[in-house]
């Protein structure tokens, strides 16, 4: 199954660390930022799977504006809020802006790893769904080619077939010369397909 790349991005340095050790013990690729500016850095130069972002940190970008980074940047990456103020109206202003989900801290670890989960099988899909589209194309293009190689043959076949009944039904020639004729047009026809 497909791993995550996943930026988190805390400026909590506790809370950081905590993140980190607890994505990393799932075998997940994890870098952090300790500010929104520094997120935003980060994102511009590097793809991540998954953004886990603070909604509420110092300076002039706050989880919101990494949101909104992110999918202006890359619309395929997943963000999650974490708030310790979540209410009805964040919850609503960040799914608005494009996130995936929200947590509240203190953060369930157990809920957190669920729903990375959750997004690696998403992008596992979607990654195989990609991969079947293109597999199809591929498939139909060949297919359209061998139906119009078909219909190349046949059409010759059905020139050859004619000249053949023509030579048939010339009555300037006697039989057993229009049957020679005939047959090693035959011939030419057999070995063409060989």
């Amino acid at each position: 199954m497909t791993d995550l790349k996943i930026l988190v991005v805390e400026d909590d340095p506790v809370t950081l660390l905590l993140i980190k050790k607890k994505i990393i013990s799932t075998d997940y690729e994890v870098e952090t930022a300790t500010n929104g500016e520094e997120a935003v850095n980060l994102i511009s130069g590097n793809y991540y799977d998954v953004v886990l972002t603070d909604l509420m940190m110092p300076g002039d970008i706050d989880g919101i504006g990494v949101l909104e980074a992110t999918k202006k940047l890359c619309s395929q990456t997943e963000v999650i809020l974490i708030t310790a103020y979540a209410s009805v109206d964040n919850a609503v202003e960040a799914m608005q802006k494009g996130a995936s989900d929200y947590i509240q801290k203190p953060i369930n670890f157990d809920e957190l790893l669920l729903r990375l989960d959750k997004i690696r099988g998403l992008k596992a899909l979607i990654k195989d769904a990609v991969d079947l589209r293109e597999a199809m194309d591929v498939t139909e293009k060949n297919a359209g080619h061998t139906i119009q190689d078909l219909e190349l043959e046949i059409s010759h076949l059905q020139k050859r077939i004619s000249e053949i009944k023509k030579v048939l039904s010339m009555e300037d020639r006697d039989h057993p010369k229009r049957i020679n004729i005939a047959l090693a047009m035959l011939s030419a026809i057999e070995n063409n397909l060989s």
